[in-house]
């Protein structure tokens, strides 16, 4: 199939706007086709990062502290925020668009034939530009679950999965064994497998699938630079794998070095901080029960109490239920569609408290939407 060159944007718009349930294609076949038109090189190790909440920050805490072993290391997660290319780092900086570019001009024709979806797209080029660049780790974020994830089309040496609850479950089930027992796929042909503590309905789905996972118990972070008491586990999770590696000789690292560059790993989208005039406005993702639950012990912290929280949701869910737990935190929550402005009615609430305290949730659509609009104004 001949296809014109194009741009990084005409290609993804080919390919479809993103969204996790509604591009989620399960299986492996299109991906080891796509990938068929490479050659790959396999590098010294390659982690797989699954779970609900706590992928990107525990993948960015280990990418980083990898990078202070003297490891050159690719990172692949999703989704970006406000460039597609902030979905694949090498060494902590996005590679360049032109580098993209050279890759999708190669890989769309025969994507297109074959029908892949956005994600598996992404993923077949970050794979070849970290083999390209001969990077020594690549850090591969699961997108849906992990049995049939495009991220477990290839063999990996290291399986970590973080805090598991109810999440996609039109793909993966409507229980938490089912789920669990979805992404403990990432452990698939793994040499050494971590899990954050999990309930025990999850631990016992997880077992089941590899008795000899090891629950990491949360170490003491006084320093972490990122915001929120539940960062503790995802840096713990991935200090864990740090030394775990470290000590099967996997690697050889400064494990001094390797936990202070965790305690200074930033999280963009994860209780970022912006100023908007004499506002602070608090960004998070969390855009399922979870996620919010996971946030509630740090609220106090940001305000106390906030003057309003704003809760912008998808149009494939309801939040209406975390509502009332949130209610405790501020004097206002308010509830819109992900589909509303969300500049706008966060422009509502700074004209009641110009100089108010805010905190906003929703998906990355909705944090890239209120980041772009003020890098505009």
């Amino acid at each position: 199939m001949s296809v014109k060159p194009q741009s990084i944007e005409q290609w993804l718009a080919e390919l479809g706007a993103p969204s996790a349930d509604r591009d989620y294609k399960p299986g492996h076949e299109r991906l080891l086709s796509l990938l068929s038109q490479l050659q790959l090189h396999r590098p010294k190790l390659r982690i797989r990062v699954a779970g609900t909440n706590g992928k990107g920050s525990t993948s960015c805490m280990l990418a980083a502290a990898l990078q202070t072993c003297g490891l050159k290391v690719g990172l692949y997660s999703s989704p970006h925020i406000l460039e597609f290319n902030e979905r694949i780092r090498i060494n902590g900086k996005p590679v360049a668009n032109s580098l993209i570019e050279k890759s999708l001009n190669h890989l769309m024709p025969h994507a297109l034939s074959i029908g892949t979806s956005y994600f598996e797209t992404a993923t077949a080029v970050a794979l070849d530009l970290f083999s390209q660049a001969a990077v020594d780790v690549e850090i591969l974020e699961a997108g849906v679950g992990a049995r049939l994830d495009a991220t477990t089309a290839v063999p990996a040496d290291m399986a970590l999965i973080t805090p598991i609850g109810l999440d996609h479950q039109n793909w993966l089930g409507d229980t938490l064994p089912q789920i669990s027992g979805e992404k403990a796929y990432a452990m698939l042909g793994c040499d050494f497998s971590l899990s954050a503590p999990q309930l025990a309905e999850v631990r016992s789905g997880l077992t089941a699938f590899n008795p000899v996972l090891k629950f990491i118990e949360p170490c003491d972070w006084p320093q972490l630079a990122a915001p929120g008491a539940h960062q503790r586990i995802n840096a713990s999770l991935a200090y864990n794998a740090i030394t775990t590696l470290t000590k099967e000789k996997r690697i050889t690292c400064d494990l001094t070095a390797a936990r202070e560059a965790i305690n200074r790993c930033l999280i963009p989208g994860r209780l970022q901080k912006v100023k908007i005039g004499s506002a602070s406005i608090w960004l998070d993702a969390a855009h399922n029960r979870h996620a919010i639950e996971a946030l509630l012990p740090s609220l106090p912290q940001l305000a106390d109490p906030l003057d309003a929280i704003l809760v912008f949701t998808r149009e494939d869910r309801s939040l209406d239920d975390c509502l009332p737990l949130l209610a405790p935190f501020a004097s206002t929550v308010v509830s819109r569609s992900e589909r509303v402005d969300a500049t706008s009615a966060l422009q509502e609430q700074l004209a009641l408290h110009p100089q108010g305290t805010f905190l906003v949730l929703g998906s990355f659509i909705t944090v890239a939407e209120i980041l772009r609009n003020l890098h505009r104004g």
